[in-house]
């Protein structure tokens, strides 16, 4: 049994459980705030934060907005922790992303909980 299903954004193929979980994270965390027509509070920060200079204060605040904006959109998962892997002149940065995975979580139940781990890749 399936808890959550969806649709590859790619491809239109089906999606469930922890692989339509990542890509709704992706989504989240790749979207800038005010950029949805219909929800324009859906996304994240990452956009404005991302070509600052990559200082202590800077990293931490990439954690903190996408802690938040998961933790808005995705009651699917809790991040925990985060970490930079690459930053580029670019405007490319990838994170990892670490937290507990909630199967039933859109439907209230936090009775399941796996540890997991995703990598998000963008570029401003």
């Amino acid at each position: 049994m399936t808890d959550s299903t969806g649709v590859n954004a790619e491809t239109g193929a089906a999606l469930s459980d922890w692989d339509h979980t990542q890509q709704s994270i992706a989504k989240i965390l790749t979207t800038p705030i005010g950029t949805r027509v219909v929800r324009r509070n859906f996304g994240s920060d990452l956009y404005d934060l991302v070509d600052l200079k990559m200082t202590r204060r800077n990293i931490l605040a990439i954690y903190s907005a996408s802690a938040a904006a998961i933790a808005r959109w995705e009651p699917r998962f809790r991040m925990r922790r985060g970490q930079v892997l690459s930053l580029a002149a670019t405007g490319r940065i990838e994170l990892v992303i670490i937290g507990t995975y909630f199967p039933r979580g859109h439907l209230g139940d936090y009775s399941i909980a796996e540890d997991r781990t995703t990598r998000i890749a963008f570029t401003s």
